[in-house]
């Protein structure tokens, strides 16, 4: 009777164990689903904001040449010459900081595509191991309870 209840023991300590694993695999999953999501979100917003900083550098760049050519128109100069060099100075740098602002956010936006990816990843393997291990469990308590009953 001491033997039944022990292999039963063993029986159950594994099935137990195998429970409480699956759900830690299901758990691991989940958190890293909610990583991941959490960092294409952040992708998102790093976006929007590399967007409104080249709005904003555009407009204050917009006025910067609006002054310019009012002061020039007001001093009675043609724009021509050195003064239309320095429009389109103006110009070209303008174009050239809104690509370093896109070029910024396309990595940022990279980095947060790649921190979701990796979490998700994670998940994958910690979920993977869990399940191994709820396996591992049963098989250990099956052969605990058989070698109680021989």
């Amino acid at each position: 009777m001491s033997e039944a209840l022990a292999a039963g023991g063993s029986v159950l300590g594994g099935v137990l164990g195998y429970k409480g694993n699956q759900a830690a695999a299901k758990q691991a999953k989940q958190i890293a689903d909610f990583n991941a999501q959490v960092a294409e979100n952040e992708a998102i917003i790093l976006r929007r904001r590399k967007i409104d900083e080249e709005k904003n550098m555009r407009s204050q760049s917009a006025r910067l040449i609006a002054t310019a050519q009012v002061q020039t128109a007001k001093a009675g100069i043609q724009m021509s010459g050195s003064a239309l060099q320095a429009a389109e100075d103006s110009y070209f740098n303008t174009e050239m900081d809104a690509l370093k602002i896109q070029y910024a956010g396309d990595i940022e936006q990279a980095a947060k595509e790649s921190e979701a990816a990796l979490a998700r990843a994670e998940g994958r393997a910690k979920a993977s191991a869990y399940k191994m291990a709820s396996y591992q469990s049963l098989l250990s308590g099956g052969t605990q309870a058989a070698q109680i009953m021989s």
